[in-house]
């Protein structure tokens, strides 16, 4: 690879711990900066195809096989000693982190739909965001305790714009499914254990709370169907979905791994012709023309969650906050039940 190729890895690196890591994850943030100034790890990484370049694919990938490390000098050791190990994990494994957090920044939303609701999520992974209905969440000024059940499920905390329309009471969700090209078992701990190193160190509230949501969804099983959501599958699970019900499709981070803008675009208006409501929380490049609506200064790092191409809210991209901005925006009529 040329040397502007291996620019390019070290900005991307550099912009995880600027945007990313900072401020949530020491560690990840040292290593990452680390990374965009090594050449010799810059080099190991132009070895992989693009999107398997990733900072939380490499980090995870390290962690996993030789345990969380101290420091730079640690993660570049092990890692220049097992190359192969390395790779081999990379190819085989994706960042499916299926953070049920993010159900916090979704909820303002599902609550406010007509209901009862059929929720299909695409890259739903283990099918943790498959149950926001089954979860507890504290708002700061308002809680939304999670229904009684044997198991003792999360809590997620949100900090919430006061301009937020917090619900007073979860989803009512009759209907449940998801799609990946690689679900994971919410049963097999060789699974979730990859599930539990995507969570970053320090996370220690959030590794716990991905542990309780998998004991429900191990509990539960939602149903969770192998597939690409720009194939047949995705069409036969719209059309499955009870009739007397309100069919949300939804997803977070997921579509920013499809690399080419045309295919985004098209999933969107197919979801919006089998759906009533499309529901997206992504960073603001997944879909550009969504975004150029939300104003020309986006909050870096920040997702947007968007319904029916109208931005609603900047979000974190684990759940952790939410800026509600739809009442600050033009948006078309579908909007209005937002509002």
């Amino acid at each position: 690879m040329d040397e502007e190729g291996l620019a390019e890895i070290s900005a991307w690196y550099v912009r995880f711990a600027d945007a990313e890591a900072l401020g949530r994850s020491p560690l990840y943030e040292a290593l990452a900066r680390a990374v965009a100034g090594d050449r010799e790890t810059l080099g190991f990484l132009s070895t992989l195809p693009d999107m398997k370049r990733q900072p939380n694919l490499l980090l995870a990938a390290v962690r996993h096989l030789f345990g969380t490390p101290t420091g730079w000098t640690e993660f570049r050791r092990v890692l220049l000693a097992h190359p192969d190990a390395v790779r081999s994990l990379m190819l085989e494994r994706s960042t499916q982190t299926n953070e049920p957090g993010r159900c916090a920044s979704l909820l303002p939303v599902l609550a406010r739909l007509p209901q009862p609701l059929a929720l299909l999520e695409v890259g739903t992974s283990a099918g943790l965001c498959l149950m926001p209905d089954l979860y507890g969440y504290d708002y700061g000024h308002k809680a939304i305790r999670a229904p009684v059940m044997a198991l003792e499920p999360p809590v997620f905390r949100c900090s919430a714009s006061e301009m937020t329309p917090l619900p007073t009471a979860a989803p009512h969700v009759v209907w449940r499914a998801g799609l990946d090209l690689s679900p994971i078992d919410a049963s097999d701990p060789a699974q979730v254990a990859w599930l539990e190193t995507l969570v970053w160190p320090e996370q220690t509230e959030r590794l716990a709370n991905l542990q309780a949501a998998v004991k429900i969804a191990a509990t539960v099983k939602p149903r969770i169907v192998k597939g690409d959501l720009r194939g047949s599958e995705f069409v036969r699970l719209c059309s499955e979905a009870p009739k007397d019900a309100t069919l949300v499709v939804f997803h977070t981070a997921v579509l920013d791994y499809i690399s080419d803008l045309a295919d985004r675009e098209a999933f969107a208006e197919q979801a919006m012709r089998l759906a009533p409501y499309w529901v997206s929380n992504e960073f603001p490049r997944a879909f550009p023309s969504i975004a150029t609506r939300a104003g020309t200064s986006w909050p870096p790092g920040r997702f947007l969650l968007s319904v029916n191409r109208s931005p609603v809210a900047w979000t974190d991209p684990h759940g952790a906050s939410l800026t509600w901005i739809a009442d600050e925006l033009k948006g078309p009529a579908d909007a209005e039940h937002l509002r």
